[in-house]
């Protein structure tokens, strides 16, 4: 019986972060983003740069004795973001397919209640 950890994926358009951790979350195991997998800035965020660095973030956290992870999704969230990228899905696929067992699955993308306005006005930017 292995110990179970959170897998935190941050997942905007432009680049994909892992960070695997403790069930308290305060101890850090394993971490790994798409400029770790990849040397072009343009494929940062895609899904195959996605699946190849969940690959490398469950191979260092079955190292270390993690056989189950609950996983928490993360876009990028406040009043211009809205849902996690493209690579979000191909990660967790990933993790399952490298041998890691799923708990649960939760979406903790921040959400505005009431901020600031958006940009643009009533009618929205004219051109």
């Amino acid at each position: 019986m292995g110990r179970t950890g959170i897998a935190h994926i941050y997942s905007s358009f432009n680049n994909i972060i892992i960070t695997i951790t403790d069930l308290t979350g305060a101890e850090t195991i394993t971490r790994c983003s798409g400029g770790m997998v990849t040397k072009s800035a343009k494929d940062e965020g895609s899904a195959y740069v996605a699946m190849k660095v969940a690959q490398t973030a469950a191979d260092a956290a079955m190292e270390k004795g993690f056989d189950r992870v609950n996983v928490r999704i993360r876009g990028k969230g406040g009043k211009k973001g809205g849902s996690p990228g493209r690579g979000a899905q191909t990660a967790i696929r990933s993790l399952v397919r490298a041998g890691l067992r799923i708990g649960n699955i939760e979406d903790v993308t921040p959400r505005p209640h009431d901020g600031t306005k958006v940009k643009g006005g009533k009618r929205g930017r004219r051109i």
